[in-house]
């Protein structure tokens, strides 16, 4: 059991939450391994160069990761006072979501199962 009055055990758990900008899509209709190749090639690169390669990006992982990207820049612009110019990506990833299963007919009677899977994403940015 936990020492001390709930009101300072919750005290101390959210002193110790993380402060850098960040932003999160849950429930994207995107497969965790599509999302993962365009996060891949943003991961680590400021974000004037990672919304350039966004933009011509012909994956459509690409424009719902762009406007989540600009939501976490604009969250660290109004939330936490920071300089755009000198944020950069810090950690971006894709976990899994719910899975949506479907029915798809066959020959001969058949159901084959199709699974329409989805994603939570991810994006924290840093100053450097």
């Amino acid at each position: 059991m936990a020492k001390g009055h709930r009101s300072q055990i919750k005290r101390e758990r959210n002193s110790n939450k993380d402060t850098r900008p960040s932003a999160k899509l849950s429930f994207a209709r995107i497969p965790v391994q599509k999302a993962c190749f365009v996060l891949d090639a943003i991961r680590g690169k400021d974000v004037e160069t990672a919304l350039a390669i966004l933009a011509y990006n012909p994956r459509y992982a690409s424009t719902v990761i762009d406007k989540l990207l600009k939501s976490a820049i604009a969250n660290a612009e109004n939330n936490n006072g920071m300089d755009r110019s000198k944020l950069f990506i810090e950690e971006c990833y894709a976990s899994n979501g719910p899975i949506m299963k479907r029915v798809q007919p066959r020959a001969q009677g058949r159901a084959y199962r199709i699974e329409k899977r989805m994603s939570h994403i991810t994006i924290v940015l840093n100053e450097r």
